[in-house]
């Protein structure tokens, strides 16, 4: 067995082994004509459950034919054109090859010694992104698993932030009075941060959005108001520059301006506008970001890199002492006076994936330009396929794009019972789904079922979107002329 353990000895078979992978994946690529094969879960659980784990196939061509019928034919491809629904994005070559490279070989970026050159490079990428976002000269981050991550790490330091100082401070009833401000339209993480984090189940206080979707500062206002007057705690603001329902982006200079007058940690969720900092086009769209204590950003999603990558990044380096533990068998606290720098002094995880790597190659590649010029395309398709969806009379269009987002809803001439457009649009998604054809995702507006088109492919077209709702379309009246029947 020791044949396939990568090294010296081996390093020709890791050739011929990654090299039939690779030209697997390349044919399969090169040939998927739709996003989805529309596979069911009943037809492909048998096949998988069928593998018996303890009886291995022992040839690298065999377990590649078998992965074929078990996995790369039924794929959800985030290439295709017609892939619209989540915040995946098709990824770039340059970063595939740093995946390929750091995969071999294997660096753990929790301490120097197991990493040496991978630290540097992670913490030149930070160093780049918090120029990028203008939080000056003391900020520093740290790469994470995804933007789930970065929120509980942000809300971790904004705790502590808010202890120091505090008259009568007692861990547990402190806690209870600690306050959270997120717009009713944030990312789940927010909420799930401050269960994780010990805080009142009434932590998160839900602040009312405008009609692009964006959060009101004058309800921002009364609520932080609100907060003092009951002797409670404003922890942090969570300004959100990205939405993943719509893409809006909370107005971040007058949130910043509220966050100083009431002596909040603001942290904004940019892990979908952080394209915007390559963007040639949309860069003004996210000023005011510079004003944050703290910045999400997800790197896998609008600049085109492979799950993972990510990375929390905060003003001052300081605060991020609050993740900081030392272990005498991995970073004793003497490194700190030797100047040997260890990534686990910051970051929630041990053992960490050289994630960076892949930012690096594409920097290094492309370019920052070459990473805005496809994010600027993808926001100039919102808006097209925005004019599209305004001008059909068969759909309503929630609110115009900021990003790349699309939220909309078939809506019939003949039948107008809520309830039944909204079954005629969830069949539409489930059956498109099926048929393969398309892949579209669905929320809920007002608790109204609604459609999305989360657009993150350049290769993407106004043909594409205008053919995907001619589908939609279809689906849904084949619905409702089928309930017709089955009421008749």
């Amino acid at each position: 067995m020791r044949s396939h353990l990568l090294n010296d000895l081996t390093a020709e078979h890791y050739r011929r082994s990654v090299t039939e992978g690779v030209e697997r994946v390349a044919a399969k690529l090169a040939t998927t004509d739709r996003p989805f094969t529309g596979v069911t879960v009943d037809a492909l659980a048998p096949r998988i459950d069928a593998i018996d784990l303890d009886r291995p196939l022992g040839d690298t061509g065999a377990v590649l034919d078998e992965l074929e019928d078990v996995y790369l034919r039924d794929a959800v491809y985030f290439h295709h054109p017609r892939y619209l629904a989540h915040l995946n994005c098709p990824v770039v070559i340059p970063a595939v090859l740093g995946e390929a490279v750091l995969s071999a070989v294997n660096s753990s970026l929790d301490t120097w010694d197991q990493s040496a050159g991978g630290t540097l490079i992670e913490r030149k990428l930070i160093d780049w992104t918090t120029a990028r976002i203008g939080l000056g000269p003391a900020a520093d981050g740290v790469f994470t698993s995804g933007g789930t991550q970065s929120n509980l790490q942000a809300l971790l330091l904004a705790r502590e932030e808010a202890k120091p100082g505090r008259a009568g401070w007692e861990e547990g009833a402190a806690l209870a009075k600690l306050r959270v401000f997120a717009s009713e339209v944030s990312h789940f993480s927010v909420k799930k941060s401050a269960k994780l984090l010990g805080l009142g189940q009434d932590a998160v206080v839900s602040v009312p959005v405008d009609h692009d979707k964006r959060m009101q500062t004058v309800a921002l206002a009364r609520e932080l108001e609100r907060c003092r007057n009951d002797g409670l705690v404003p922890m942090a603001v969570v300004a959100t520059a990205g939405t993943t329902d719509f893409g809006s982006i909370d107005p971040l200079p007058e949130i910043a301006e509220l966050c100083a007058q009431f002596g909040a940690w603001l942290h904004v969720d940019a892990a979908y506008g952080c394209g915007l900092l390559a963007s040639l086009k949309y860069r003004d769209r996210i000023d005011g970001i510079e004003r944050a204590d703290s910045v999400t950003v997800d790197y896998h999603k609008s600049f085109f890199q492979p799950v993972s990558s990510s990375a929390v990044l905060v003003r001052d380096a300081s605060t991020l002492r609050h993740a900081t533990y030392h272990a005498e068998y991995l970073n004793p606290r003497r490194m700190v006076t030797e100047r040997i720098p260890n990534q686990v002094d910051k970051s929630l995880q041990t053992s960490r994936r050289f994630d960076a790597l892949k930012l690096w190659m594409t920097l290094r590649v492309m370019g920052a330009d070459g990473i805005g010029e496809l994010f600027d395309e993808v926001c100039d398709l919102a808006q097209e396929g925005w004019q599209l969806l305004a001008a059909d009379p068969r759909f309503d269009v929630v609110v115009r794009p900021s990003l790349s987002t699309l939220v909309f809803r078939y809506v019939p001439a003949a039948v107008t019972d809520p309830a039944e457009i909204d079954r005629a649009n969830l069949h539409a998604r489930k059956a498109l789904f099926a048929s393969g054809d398309a892949v579209v995702a669905g929320t809920k507006v007002g608790g109204r079922h609604y459609l999305k088109f989360t657009l993150l492919n350049p290769g993407t077209t106004t043909e594409d979107i205008a053919a995907v709702l001619d589908l939609i379309a279809g689906h849904a009246e084949q619905y409702l002329g089928e309930s017709l029947d089955r009421a008749s």
